[in-house]
């Protein structure tokens, strides 16, 4: 599977943010701290988090991240795709006409591994940053 650990750890983070919201923004190093993520790694996914909307930044002493939306509305999908990360089972891109084997056709397990893309990307779709932090996870 190709969920690298840049897309689990923008979830963790993301989680960790919701989790620990509060009165004031949260520094990248109280999540770092936290979830035992490299502060220059967690640099690198925030600016991503913020180019897509998800998060802001406010700057200061007293400055930090915060949800630029509710948990409620954030789906894990979201974040995945914002740090620059696609959850596939295939080898083979999708449109190719090379297909999975470099040549015209499709791997005879090409079916298979293209439902269980859809199953996965369906399912954090499905997930909201809230269902996570509050572990409602059943559906």
């Amino acid at each position: 599977m190709k969920l690298t650990t840049k897309g689990r750890y923008a979830v963790m983070a993301m989680a960790d943010l919701a989790s620990n919201k509060s009165i004031r923004p949260i520094s990248l190093k109280e999540i770092s701290l936290r979830q035992n993520i490299s502060l220059a790694y967690l640099e690198q996914i925030f600016i991503k988090l913020k180019n897509k909307r998800l998060v802001k930044s406010s700057r200061g002493a007293s400055g930090g991240y915060t949800l630029e939306k509710p948990a409620s509305e954030i789906k894990l999908s979201s974040i995945i795709f914002a740090v620059d990360e696609e959850v596939r089972m295939l080898n083979c891109k999708k449109q190719s006409k090379k297909g999975c084997t470099n040549r015209t056709t499709k791997c005879i397990t090409h079916n298979l591994w293209d439902q269980l893309d859809q199953h996965i990307n369906g399912f954090f779709e499905k997930i909201k940053l809230q269902d996570l932090i509050k572990n409602n996870l059943n559906l």
